[in-house]
């Protein structure tokens, strides 16, 4: 029997859809992991991006897409700026909306063999939406992050009208009335100088979403129904939980940093279930006191350890330099210690127990998906709301709520892998695992919702014609 696909590829003309990712690993993995899922259901794809991702490995990975890059109009200090997340996005989004206007009325003219049936759009990319209505091209965004935190940041001014931020450290465990099972501590919150403009950007994100064509989510209907259901309530567009997007097929490795796979061969070494592996994700930094704190928490533990230290992730820092005297003499062949990781890998392998983490939407699916519990040691932004849910609603992890503090470390670490309650955390997270991996398949949540996405791109085609 023919497939879709077949069928599809075998009409004379495709239609070609452009993907817009925002230039940074969070959200370059699922734009890249989606543009493979839609090639897969027949369409062309062509991704726009800015220089700052450029790399001859895209093309060379993904030879089946095509790829149009943009200047971004930004000095090499700002790029290496990019963990001042506000600001770089701010600029990002100042700088790339003319030339990419001047790409996309480009493309929308040199491709009538193959017609743009649409334009896919990371949410934070302000000025798609206005464009994309001036062109009358159908615009899709893809969020990145999950639709609790979300609906968190799209509550943002009534918090303010409800006296809840700025928030106040003496109010930081009250709950947040208006979004169970939130406390004042969860609110997403940036670093910047300018609040006032960041929630005026956030409401004009927000109130675009209302405006798309469709939203596409990476997450899938049994684990956020009632988040979904919240939404569907809200904001009258389609929706598309479609995740998780990972698990659909294997794809090439879209990771924009190096990984060691010295990290494979140590796991390779180490008993079933036995290891926590450490990484706060691709753009959190922290300071040079928790990070001796975190070291000698996972030296008295002593359950072996594989971590994740970024080179530029402790302020201050190249690398290691901060490691306490004696630290690696201590850990011997306990621990080992790489630049970066194959994390899908990594978490999928037999020797991992648990998973310590900055709760970054990706890193948390990519645990559920695996079985993996969580220690959730959340940063900035939507990171506080997942690990909220995490440890207080999905009951599949332990919160790493107060002070960096290396008896703690050690205590919640022994706690997720020796001790009955990281047994019975295990056994929780192994039916989210089943989950997560039945939604993709046929007949799953997320798979019928892929077949909607498919339906309403092809529909907003055809009537972008009449």
């Amino acid at each position: 029997m023919e497939s879709q696909t077949e069928t599809h590829r075998k009409q004379k003309k495709w239609l070609r859809l452009l993907l817009f990712p925002l230039p940074l690993q969070g959200h370059v993995i699922p734009m890249l992991q989606l543009a493979n899922l839609l090639y897969s259901k027949g369409f062309s794809i062509t991704i726009i991006h800015t220089c700052f991702i450029s790399s001859p490995k895209y093309p060379s990975k993904n030879p089946h897409f095509t790829f149009h890059s943009i200047p971004n109009g930004l000095s090499k200090s700002e790029c290496s700026n990019a963990d001042n997340l506000v600001s770089f996005i701010s600029l990002l989004n100042a700088n790339c909306a003319e030339p990419f206007r001047d790409c996309l009325v480009k493309l929308l003219s040199d491709v009538s063999d193959e017609p743009v049936a649409g334009l896919i759009s990371d949410s934070t990319w302000k000025f798609t939406d206005s464009i994309a209505k001036s062109l009358q091209l159908p615009r899709f965004v893809l969020r990145t992050t999950n639709i609790s935190s979300f609906l968190a940041l799209a509550a943002l001014p009534l918090l303010q009208e409800k006296g809840y931020l700025p928030k106040q450290e003496s109010q930081e465990e009250k709950p947040v009335i208006e979004l169970p099972p939130l406390k004042v501590k969860d609110i997403p919150v940036f670093k910047t100088q300018d609040q006032e403009g960041l929630h005026q950007t956030i409401a004009a994100l927000v109130e675009q979403t209302k405006s798309c064509t469709g939203v596409i989510w990476n997450s899938f209907e049994e684990l956020e129904h009632g988040s979904l259901t919240d939404f569907r309530y809200n904001f009258r567009v389609p929706i598309f939980p479609i995740g998780p997007l990972h698990k659909y097929f294997p794809v090439p490795s879209t990771s924009l940093l190096s990984q060691d796979q010295s990290a494979i061969s140590w796991l390779n070494k180490q008993a079933p279930k036995s290891v926590i592996y450490v990484s706060f994700g691709s753009v959190a930094s922290i300071e040079k006191s928790e990070f001796v704190e975190i070291a000698w928490g996972l030296a008295n533990s002593e359950q072996p350890f594989l971590w994740v230290v970024r080179p530029g992730s402790v302020i201050g820092s190249e690398w290691l330099e901060p490691l306490p005297k004696g630290f690696m003499e201590e850990i011997k062949e306990r621990g080992h210690v790489v630049k970066w990781a194959p994390q899908q890998e990594v978490l999928a392998h037999t020797a991992v127990g648990g998973f310590w983490t900055h709760s970054g939407w990706n890193s948390t699916l990519e645990s559920f998906c695996e079985g993996v519990p969580m220690i959730c040691h959340p940063c900035f932004g939507d990171q506080r709301v997942n690990a909220r849910y995490v440890s207080d609603v999905w009951r599949i992890g332990v919160h790493l709520e107060n002070k960096v503090d290396r008896f703690e470390i050690a205590k919640v670490v022994r706690k997720l892998l020796v001790e009955a309650e990281g047994h019975e955390i295990r056994d929780r997270i192994l039916q989210f695992k089943k989950m997560a991996n039945q939604s993709t398949q046929q007949q799953g949540s997320s798979y019928r919702s892929l077949e909607s996405l498919v339906s309403q791109i092809l529909s907003s085609q055809s009537q972008g014609k009449l």
